[in-house]
């Protein structure tokens, strides 16, 4: 009898199969606004956007709140630099779980960014209405079309001209 040669197996490699993830691609013969959507999963109980907006006053509040017992108020007497740094640092890690695949520190990261946006709102003088008016305006605008809109407007509003495509 002829012995037939097993192929060895590493114990690594069975033990821990890689995953593939799977890119949602629209059909090719579709434009990009008319791609499917899937609907987004439904809000856990009590959560709700408008959880922006409160944290938005809390951090107003602090404005004038001694920063050895707020870290909002920490930030803000630091300055506008400082804000923009950690705002930075935050969406750093952020993006860094979102390449990793960890989907819970995705969340947690996201948090961070969104606190950190609201702390240069509130050193900037921008409330939520006014981002939320904006987001509005754009509301079923081509995202291409808006970009390159604004684009256009910057050049000419700094006599600046490039030829450089938006």
């Amino acid at each position: 009898m002829a012995k037939t040669a097993k192929k060895k197996t590493d114990p690594r490699k069975a033990a821990s199969p890689k995953k593939k993830r799977r890119r949602a691609v629209a059909p090719a013969n579709l434009p990009e606004a008319a791609a499917p959507l899937r609907p987004p999963p439904p809000l856990a109980l009590g959560a709700s956007p408008a959880v922006l907006d409160r944290l938005w006053a809390v951090v107003m509040s602090r404005r004038t709140a001694d920063p050895a017992a707020s870290h909002s108020a920490r930030l803000l007497a630091r300055g506008t630099a400082k804000i923009a740094q950690k705002f930075g640092e935050e969406a750093v890690e952020c993006l860094i779980e979102a390449v990793g695949g960890n989907r819970e520190a995705l969340i947690a990261e996201s948090a961070d960014v969104l606190y950190h946006l609201l702390v240069l709102w509130v050193d900037g003088g921008v409330r939520p209405e006014d981002v939320w008016s904006e987001l509005q305006r754009r509301e079923g605008i081509s995202g291409i079309a808006e970009k390159s809109s604004r684009a256009r407007a910057l050049p000419l509003a700094f006599g600046i001209h490039s030829t450089k495509i938006p």
